[in-house]
């Protein structure tokens, strides 16, 4: 059996497209895989370390606002369209899974054109256009949430919840402080900007470095080109984890993050307490609300965040028990904890 996986430009929709390798790997072990990405994405790196076949294609966005780029990407995204008719005739999937990124539009298109069945998964609460551009050549829809169902067609939409990688459901807090050099006297705050940073967020952490510190190290993730020219005892900052990611959720007894739903899939499995900053004016907003609805998150607004507010909510969900276990409690029940496997039975399916 052979079967196309495509996703990337972030790592918001790589992480679910592993998760369901690694449990069809497991299970049929003879699979062949191949991963279509973008150029310029994060995803080859983690992509290559699971060993799984990567090529790269021209990628381009439909923005709902003015940019001069909206001229030149149709002409990227046919040039992929092209891109894809070549490398599924070479490798003759029996299904394509799609991830909802951009780079999946002219693969799943591709797909269609050559009678390939597709599956897209939607993670987040609101329907992405990329995900939307896909719909009508997707012979199976899979959704994080109920919420999400009457976005697509009810015949071939199917709730799952979101997979996540089989690592977080048995990863040990203890390889974290052997890997960062953790002490064990301090609680361990990791904070997250999301696959390629959030300038902002770094900002605000950078400010209020000095009062966090004495009272929690932290790990933090600034992406690619974005770290911070800071050096001081229990601060540990990283551009880009690969392997050591799970580490890193697993051992942090807070979480500072974007609302990425990959993310947040991966806090779910682990029950862990976290303040979400969602990216303003974005889908990461419905994501937030609806985690703040079932009281499992703290929210925080980038426009009025400052030093005082960021600080403060760290230390009172951190020596405030109570509060840090009723979410860790309430993030449990968000959604299905086994989507790996249910989105991995459906591509099976469709691939006989």
């Amino acid at each position: 059996m052979r079967i196309l996986l495509s996703g990337g430009g972030t790592m918001g929709s790589v992480s679910p497209l592993i998760a369901v390798y690694e449990k069809i790997k497991k299970d049929q072990p003879e699979t062949e895989f191949l991963f279509i990405g973008s150029q310029i994405g994060p995803e080859r790196r983690v992509i290559e370390g699971y060993k799984i076949p990567f090529q790269e294609i021209a990628s381009g966005k439909l923005r709902r606002y003015f940019t001069w780029s909206n001229f030149l990407d149709p002409f990227k995204i046919f040039w992929g369209f092209c891109q894809s008719l070549l490398i599924i005739m070479k490798f003759r999937p029996q299904v394509v899974m799609v991830a909802g990124s951009f780079i999946g539009v002219p693969v799943a298109w591709a797909a269609g054109f050559l009678r390939v069945p597709v599956l897209i998964h939607q993670q987040d609460i609101m329907a992405g256009l990329a995900n939307k551009l896909m719909a009508n050549y997707a012979k199976k829809i899979t959704v994080s949430f109920e919420s999400s169902l009457p976005d697509f067609s009810s015949a071939k939409t199917v709730l799952t919840g979101n997979p996540v990688r089989e690592e977080f459901y048995a990863c040990n807090p203890q390889k974290g402080y052997d890997i960062f050099g953790l002490k064990k006297d301090l609680p361990v705050l990791l904070i997250l900007g999301g696959g390629t940073g959030a300038r902002d967020l770094n900002k605000i952490v950078e400010e209020s470095l000095a009062d966090l510190l004495q009272f929690v190290q932290v790990l933090h993730l600034t992406g690619q080109g974005k770290g911070l020219n800071v050096t001081a005892e229990n601060y540990h900052q990283f551009e880009f984890l690969t392997n050591e990611m799970t580490e890193a959720v697993c051992t942090a007894d807070l979480v500072v993050t974007r609302a990425g739903m990959s993310t947040l899939s991966e806090l779910i499995i682990l029950a862990k307490p976290v303040i979400i900053i969602p990216l303003p004016d974005s889908h990461q907003e419905a994501n937030a609300q609806y985690f703040q609805k079932n009281n499992a998150a703290i929210i925080l607004s980038q426009q009025s965040l400052n030093q005082e507010i960021f600080v403060s909510t760290i230390k009172e969900l951190l020596f405030e028990k109570h509060k840090s276990a009723n979410l860790s409690r309430n993030i449990t029940k968000i959604m299905a904890l086994d989507g790996a496997e249910k989105v991995a039975k459906l591509v099976l399916e469709i691939a006989k």
